[in-house]
């Protein structure tokens, strides 16, 4: 086969797959490298700059996915089939599992200040942490990790790919900052503000 009939093989195959696939798993079955399913993968993008779609790398895996230009419309399309959303509460304990792991129950509870028997066995369920293991303390307590299905739901190729904690920690003093400003505003605008209070009341004497 030609380089040209290669792509199409690899373009069958991510198309053909339920789940992201490996370019390891396309490097086997197709027989070469993965370099060269890299490229690929990187000559079927630059075709496809001019469609509604592309291939992205998720969950250590390839997978076909919609451009972002395209939401609103998809959205309404799958709106009755909408996903359910996780509770704060999830989002919180899906975080301390994907920085600390592998953590258990005690420790998740310990970071957060609240009993997690419920949110972890809802994340089990819905396949976002598995059990990694026991963890060599008094009980053995169980060792929880975040899945594949934790980075394919969330967009991401790896753990490398979360936000680093400085990068949160700014994020926060940002938008602490930004909600201070609101609710106490500079001089120029208090002053701003007490002119036309005053303004105000000046045209509802000479009203009167």
């Amino acid at each position: 086969m030609d380089e040209t009939d290669w792509q199409h093989v690899v373009e069958a195959l991510i198309f053909s797959s339920d789940k992201p696939l490996p370019g390891r798993q396309i490097s086997q079955i197709l027989g070469i490298s993965e370099k060269k399913v890299n490229g690929h993968i990187e000559i079927l993008n630059q075709q496809l700059e001019s469609h509604a779609f592309k291939i992205i790398q998720v969950a250590g895996g390839f997978q076909f996915v919609t451009r972002p230009d395209y939401y609103e419309w998809i959205r309404q399309l799958f709106k009755t089939r909408s996903r359910q959303r996780l509770s704060r509460a999830a989002l919180e304990s899906l975080a301390v599992i994907a920085y600390k792991q592998p953590v258990s129950r005690v420790e998740i509870e310990q970071i957060r200040g609240v009993n997690s028997d419920g949110v972890i066995g809802t994340l089990l369920e819905r396949n976002l942490i598995t059990i990694k293991g026991r963890a060599n303390a008094v009980g053995r307590p169980l060792l929880y990790g975040v899945t594949d299905e934790f980075l394919r739901y969330f967009g991401l190729n790896d753990l490398s790919d979360l936000p680093k904690e400085s990068e949160i920690e700014a994020l926060l003093k940002e938008k602490e900052a930004f909600q201070e400003e609101e609710a106490f505003p500079s001089e120029p605008e208090q002053t701003a503000a007490a002119g036309q209070e005053s303004l105000q009341e000046e045209t509802d004497d000479s009203a009167e």
